[in-house]
């Protein structure tokens, strides 16, 4: 069965960091582009990170670059995404997906997981 699995959210305090794993089974991660996206409450689903296959690129909204990091470990079958120096704007539902094409558009992924949520908050 393919599946794609985050784990690491939780609630963390302005300037904290958090980890986000997103686990594959049933599929070989390596063989796809990785993005990262996020939803608020009363928003769209937003790009935040993504990786390509080949080559490991990485690419960033503005908002997140040089606080957040993304990352593959093969031999896991996993991609992280370290969050580091934590807002309360980057509170949200954060979800992995999995696709042929390295693109910021979400209709583009193929597998998606479950969602996880963030929170960052005083």
């Amino acid at each position: 069965q393919v599946q794609l699995v985050e784990s690491g959210g939780g609630l963390v305090h302005p300037g904290g960091s958090l980890r986000l794993s997103c686990a594959a089974s049933g599929f070989t991660l390596d063989d796809y582009a990785i993005g990262w996206f996020r939803q608020a409450p009363g928003k769209e689903r937003e790009g935040v990170s993504c990786i390509s296959t080949n080559d490991y690129m990485t690419y960033y909204t503005d908002s997140v670059k040089g606080r957040f990091t993304i990352s593959r470990d093969n031999a896991k079958n996993t991609v992280y995404l370290q969050m580091n120096g934590l807002k309360p704007e980057d509170t949200a539902v954060y979800y992995c997906a999995a696709g042929l094409y390295l693109t910021w558009d979400p209709n583009e992924y193929e597998y998606w997981g479950q969602g996880i949520q963030v929170t960052v908050s005083s």
